[in-house]
């Protein structure tokens, strides 16, 4: 370091060596998700062309050598030469920063690439990268370097490669059947860019591609996952395509069973504004330009309380939102405050004011805006930045969901009075908990006269270091007590299997006996008032039987947990108890006590008593089985399941909250028909000594 500083000192950085330099500015990261960026730009290049009308299928391949192809039937990149650079079209786009056909010439009326550097970014930061185009009649090709065109000696990206020196080529590379058109992109991230565990993850490409496929129906996304063949398992391929658009999208996306149909708001509206505009000449003349904003949203709110809301522009997904998203709150803001004011006496509303959680509780939205040039904030697109969407949008929004309020139908009528009974209902229950949470203090150990008289509590106030066990029935309750250490381990009795609150409603279960007692002893309200700095204790520990049932019941109390107490999930305060399936009694020699070992399922304790035969060591007959946790002597369960020196505790974790929503859904939701096919598929992995009969 030096004080010194002239201009010897400053940098230029010319062309992609400054994507090299600065890669988080273009792709987010060099990790996965940058790796997965790369791969968006690609495939959103094929999908503008499908948007335009070119090309009803892409093929995405995953190849086993880490490589990525997107391979599609438009119009192929232009292979004519460009005038002022005096490249091929071809080297153009994947060459030059802020080079494309989305400035506004006329080839795109909408499209998801805007700013030229897309495919050039993916480029600069690949090891190699080889491009194919059908056009003319002719396959042309090209390869790249790092960025820089010329020829590998062979199919490898550790391959000899050989710049161009004078001039560059686009060689012809075969023959493309006549009226034939299309582009076959195939590229190996660079290693020296993107970290060593950065890979593409198929589950965040099949979620984007079903994404797309919805975006734009009639469009058929193909995903061929080969790396697993390297092991000789067969490759993946999954298929999407989706002719109901948007509409099908929200039903999809949808938790919960519906209140309303699904409404399609529709509509357009036009702004001007004033751009840069490319001349003949190549000077940039400040233009103003009149654009046409095309608005497409489908909604519907179910009996849940969660919104689940996706913003797209141009098929760009955009989950930080912009001024699309906020003019589609406020007109839904000014809509349904409207109603309800003009329906308060029979809503018994009062005074009192509707807030944006209210409307969006149980809310499902899909928000489309296509226009030219849009703003966006940065490389990523995750903002939309063009002020006048915002006002076209609540236009939109107001006049269709007013129409929508006041028809004359025998339907909209119906979804509209339940629509405004479940939105004000939201709002009483927001007020009521405020109105709770300012009153109501914590309890303490002294306080605990209006807890449950089942709740056996600890007697120690610090959060952090007590645990709630909520125990399978009063019979394991009995020894549970005797086993628990009091000063930190509190009890809670639940009979039997509580109710399924994947099915039934919020009122259902709050009136349930054993849901409102968890709820209640644990303290921390539910659904959306809940407060996990209020939580009385710091784990909660599900201890069922090892059986089929006890799996079956913790089943339903995380489903309790994931739908009205999803923070503790969140933070990792949930867990599952581990107890022992059996008890094997090892008899020693002589006037050496016996030794007694534990085992946790059928297929360990075949493996011990195997080990045990072979060592030439014998065990008491019959080797005891629990089939529950009111077997187990105090000293037992202590020391398999509770004593925090010899427990072992299974922590509930949820990595991927849309997952996780899939498979509550499938084991515990209102559609039968999935569990069943599911059921009957895993038949073969039962084991029939876990059923007692």
């Amino acid at each position: 370091m030096t004080s010194e500083y002239s201009a010897h000192h400053l940098q230029v950085l010319e062309g992609l060596e400054a994507v090299r330099k600065r890669p988080g500015m273009y792709i987010g990261s060099t990790d996965s998700r940058g790796l997965m960026h790369c791969l968006w730009e690609i495939i959103d290049n094929s999908v503008d062309e499908a948007l335009a009308g070119h090309g009803t299928r892409i093929e995405i391949v995953l190849h086993a050598d880490g490589s990525v192809e997107v391979r599609d039937r438009a119009r192929g990149i232009p292979v004519d030469i460009e005038p002022r650079t005096g490249l091929t079209g071809v080297e153009v786009v994947f060459t030059k920063l802020h080079a494309g056909g989305k400035f506004g010439g006329g080839s795109y009326a909408a499209s998801g690439g805007l700013h030229g550097v897309g495919a050039s970014v993916v480029n600069a930061l690949s090891a190699r990268l080889d491009v194919e185009v059908d056009r003319g009649g002719k396959t042309w090709a090209m390869s790249f370097h790092r960025g820089e065109p010329g020829i590998f000696s062979n199919g490898s990206p550790e391959s000899a490669f050989t710049p161009f020196e004078k001039s560059s080529e686009l060689r012809v590379a075969g023959r493309a059947a006549k009226g034939v058109t299309g582009t076959r992109i195939r590229y190996w991230a660079d290693p020296q860019i993107f970290t060593k565990d950065a890979a593409f993850n198929l589950q965040d490409l099949e979620q984007r591609a079903r994404q797309t496929a919805f975006l734009v129906p009639g469009l058929e996304i193909v995903i061929r996952d080969e790396r697993a063949s390297e092991s000789g398992a067969e490759a993946i391929e999954t298929s999407y395509r989706f002719d109901g658009g948007i509409s099908e999208f929200a039903d999809f996306l949808a938790p919960d069973a519906p209140i309303t149909e699904t409404w399609r708001l529709t509509g357009s509206g036009t702004f001007t504004e004033t751009v840069p505009v490319l001349q003949a000449s190549g000077t940039m003349v400040p233009t103003e330009l009149e654009r046409v904003c095309e608005v497409d949203i489908a909604v519907r709110w179910g009996t849940g309380y969660e919104t689940s809301s996706r913003s797209f522009v141009n098929i760009i997904a955009t989950p930080k939102g912009g001024t699309h998203q906020a003019g589609f709150e406020l007109g839904l803001m000014k809509v349904l405050r409207t109603q309800v004011e003009q329906n308060a006496r029979r809503l018994k509303v009062g005074n009192d004011k509707l807030e944006k959680d209210d409307i969006l509780a149980g809310l499902t939205a899909v928000l489309t805006v296509r226009l030219p040039e849009p703003q966006f904030e940065g490389q990523t697109k995750e903002v939309l930045g063009t002020p006048a969407v915002r006002q076209i949008v609540a236009n939109v929004v107001t006049r269709e969901l007013t129409a929508r309020f006041t028809s004359a139908k025998r339907d909209d009528k119906a979804q509209s009075a339940l629509l405004l009974d479940k939105i004000v209902s939201e709002m009483k229950a927001r007020i009521s908990a405020r109105t709770h949470k300012e009153t109501q203090r914590r309890k303490n150990a002294l306080e605990s006269s209006s807890l449950p008289s089942k709740l056996a509590d600890c007697r120690s106030n610090d959060v952090a270091d007590s645990e709630l066990f909520i125990v399978e029935g009063d019979s394991a309750l009995g020894t549970a007590k005797l086993a628990r250490n009091s000063e930190y381990q509190a009890l809670l009795p639940i009979r039997g299997k509580i109710l399924n609150v994947q099915k039934a409603s919020v009122s259902d279960m709050l009136s349930n006996a054993e849901c409102a007692a968890i709820i209640q002893v644990i303290g921390a309200g539910s659904g959306r008032s809940f407060d996990l700095d209020v939580a009385r204790y710091g784990k909660i520990i599900l201890m069922s039987d090892a059986d089929v049932d006890g799996a079956h019941i913790r089943t339903l109390l995380l489903t309790l947990f994931f739908r009205y107490m999803r923070p503790l999930i969140d933070e990792g305060r949930v867990y599952a108890a581990v107890p022992p399936l059996h008890r094997v009694v090892v008899m020693n020699p002589g006037t050496k006590p016996n030794e007694t070992i534990y085992t946790y399922s059928e297929q360990e304790l075949h493996a011990l008593l195997t080990k045990l035969t072979k060592s030439g060591k014998r065990w008491q007959e019959p080797v005891q089985r629990y089939k529950g946790l009111g077997e187990m002597d105090a000293d037992q369960l202590a020391t398999t399941t509770m004593d925090r020196a010899g427990r072992t505790l299974r922590r509930v974790r949820m990595q991927d909250a849309e997952s996780a929503a899939s498979v509550f859904e499938l084991l515990m939701g209102n559609d039968v028909a999935p569990r069943k096919e599911f059921i009957i598929d895993s038949s073969d992995r039962l084991v029939r000594e876990r059923i007692d009969a």
